[in-house]
């Protein structure tokens, strides 16, 4: 096996598997051969090498055919990965074919090769994650249609406000999804493009034959030929790295909606429950929130690593020192954390239990105070603003001094059942009836899930 060993105990947990295929070993090194099995390609078109050379060098460029772990000690001493890999193409073309090992590699540069290398793991990680960002989007469509009228207790300052609905809840998480979904579509032409600029990024050690190569060389990797090479340019790499910084984000207020949720004072929402799942080494009773841990863990560490992202712009001249170093696992370790992130966030979603029963306890656990908003709006437009609020805010304090439903107080009140009959309180007093524009936001967010999914 030519993988080197690595810390694997944490991978399951934070990183699904199909993203941690993209950026280990293997996947690198073969997206690097690619580079160069195109390259050889694109010369060959334009006559700048024999067709003959093309089977050779394209039949080496297999990275099961390198030792990892020598060309990891090899990156030591040469200071990038490109480097030893060239080294061992070359020996490997030349073994079948010593006229072919002349012509790999031709006119690029090391970063050349990395980075297109990267852009190509990248177009798989921007498949994967955007596969993945839509399957959640369709899922939270689902679910907020589904409990579009379920009303829960609105919380700011993580004190009960006034009723929501868990619909709506889950419409705002949808939502977030959705907006990322458009800037990944956003940012797809400025990202999957060619780096081919040679030593200096003037592909002078191609002649007049340069433009034409690289021209073929991103026709043959699918890529767009950028305006210029950008190597020491990295703001498309940090654009991406941050739209994941906004993905992990949106997925940490998701999990941290549900860890909330599903603390025992809630107890109103859980992740799906499985054998085994969210125990505790010494408390058979427990149920933790093990998915929304991931979650929160993603959108904790991610910033971190971005901030390194963004610290490495600055590059000095025409090739950086220690600067693009620094991005190397950086943008990889955001992939592979936020398709972890979305693997939980999918199978949370995708199997919600609800207690709607708890909900509707808990929102009356304050005696009706939540709805004391929805009284004086009406009371206000009958006896002036201020007096109705002031009114209300004496039989607030009322209703918590004698321990008593709000309702009781009101209806015991000749300032207000001068204004209010008692169908009228009974109304108000009825969370189902203050959810507002509830229903609304919830069909606007599915249907523009909907537009991006048609």
């Amino acid at each position: 096996m030519n993988q080197r060993p690595g810390n694997q105990l944490f991978d399951a947990y934070f990183t699904a598997r199909d993203m941690r295929e993209v950026f280990c070993d293997q996947g690198r090194v073969q997206a690097m051969l690619d580079v160069e099995a195109a390259l050889a390609r694109a010369q060959a078109q334009v006559g700048l090498i024999p067709h003959t050379a093309v089977a050779p060098i394209e039949a080496a460029c297999q990275a099961g055919f390198y030792d990892f772990a020598a060309l990891g000690e090899a990156i030591a001493t040469a200071g990038n990965s490109a480097i030893p890999l060239v080294k061992a193409l070359g020996k490997q073309v030349a073994a079948s074919d010593a006229e072919a090992e002349r012509y790999v590699h031709l006119g690029a540069t090391s970063q050349d090769v990395m980075d297109t290398g990267l852009v190509l793991q990248l177009r798989q990680a921007l498949a994967l994650i955007e596969r993945d960002l839509a399957q959640l989007g369709e899922t939270l469509a689902t679910q907020a249609l589904r409990y579009v009228a379920t009303p829960l207790a609105g919380r700011t300052w993580l004190q009960h406000a006034t009723p929501v609905t868990l619909g709506m809840k889950i419409a705002g998480w949808l939502g977030a999804v959705s907006r990322s979904r458009q800037r990944l579509q956003e940012l797809k032409p400025r990202l999957l493009v060619l780096q081919f600029g040679g030593a200096s990024g003037t592909l002078a050690a191609l002649g007049d034959q340069a433009m034409p190569i690289a021209e073929a060389l991103a026709g043959e990797l699918q890529l767009t030929l950028p305006e210029q090479p950008w190597h020491t340019q990295r703001d498309r790499l940090v654009e991406f790295g941050a739209v994941l910084g906004l993905i992990a984000g949106s997925l940490g207020k998701l999990g941290r909606d549900i860890s909330l949720l599903m603390q025992t004072e809630a107890g109103e929402v859980f992740e799906p429950a499985a054998p085994g799942k969210g125990g505790s080494s010494t408390m058979p009773h427990k149920r933790n929130p093990v998915g929304a841990a991931v979650l929160i863990g993603a959108a904790t560490r991610v910033p971190g690593l971005l901030s390194t992202l963004f610290s490495a712009m600055p590059q000095e001249h025409e090739r950086s020192l220690g600067l693009w170093h620094a991005e190397w696992e950086t943008l990889p370790e955001i992939c592979c954390l936020v398709s972890g992130s979305l693997k939980q966030a999918l199978l949370v979603a995708d199997a919600l239990e609800v207690d709607a029963e708890r909900m509707a306890r808990n929102l009356d656990l304050t005696q009706g105070l939540v709805l004391a908003e929805a009284a004086s709006i009406v009371l206000a437009q009958r006896v002036g603003r201020d007096t109705a609020h002031h009114l209300l805010e004496q039989c607030c304090k009322r209703a918590v001094a004698q321990q008593c439903h709000l309702r009781a107080v009101l209806g015991e009140e000749p300032q207000v059942t001068a204004q209010l009959s008692a169908a009228e309180l009974d109304r108000l007093m009825d969370p189902a009836n203050y959810l507002g524009q509830a229903h609304t936001w919830v069909e606007r967010a599915v249907a523009e899930h909907s537009a991006l999914t048609a």
